[in-house]
């Protein structure tokens, strides 16, 4: 069993790709962990307290320290629990793993999330054809079975968005 975990607590929402990057980062670890359900509309006082600038999911709280945003949780996870790592050791490819995670968040979630509330036909459809040249660049960084090789990694981990029926992904489902 993972150390550091004696009192870990996640604040999320159902439904939120940025919790579920949280919760597939400890689970990968083996962290056990107590998740408070957050609603939205109606976030707790506490969520509040230990998000006080953005006031929102994911907030993960290790030891009564909270820390928000979920790629910096990500890379506090990688860096507390040392078993199965989510970042490569290697500097570069580490630089690498960080560039393509800004990526998916600056570019495709971006144009995605565009895509889904653009009311405009016109900007919704330019919207989506951002987000197909943005997926089609990641698509072509995927050169193996995960960005980092043959395991997981951040970069598969802040992708997951993509699994919660983007606009594109649901054009091709029609």
């Amino acid at each position: 069993m993972a150390s550091n975990q004696e009192n870990v607590k996640l604040f999320g929402m159902m439904a939120s790709p940025f919790v579920s990057r949280v919760e597939i980062a400890l689970k990968l670890k083996g962290v056990e962990y107590k998740y408070e359900l957050e609603k939205g509309g109606n976030l707790s006082d506490t969520l509040k307290k230990y998000n006080p600038i953005y006031k929102k999911v994911p907030v993960l709280v290790h030891n009564d320290k909270p820390i928000s945003e979920s790629l910096v949780i990500l890379e506090y996870v990688d860096e507390t629990w040392k078993q199965n790592p989510i970042l490569p050791s290697d500097p570069y490819k580490r630089a690498l793993a960080r560039f393509w995670t800004k990526f998916i968040d600056d570019k495709c979630l971006s144009a995605a999330r565009k895509a889904a509330f653009t009311i405009d036909e016109k900007e919704r459809e330019k919207a989506i054809e951002e987000t197909e040249e943005a997926f089609q660049v990641l698509e072509n960084e995927l050169k193996e079975t995960f960005f980092g090789g043959e395991e997981i990694g951040i970069v598969d981990i802040a992708a997951v968005f993509i699994a919660f029926g983007s606009p594109l992904y649901k054009k091709q489902q029609t």
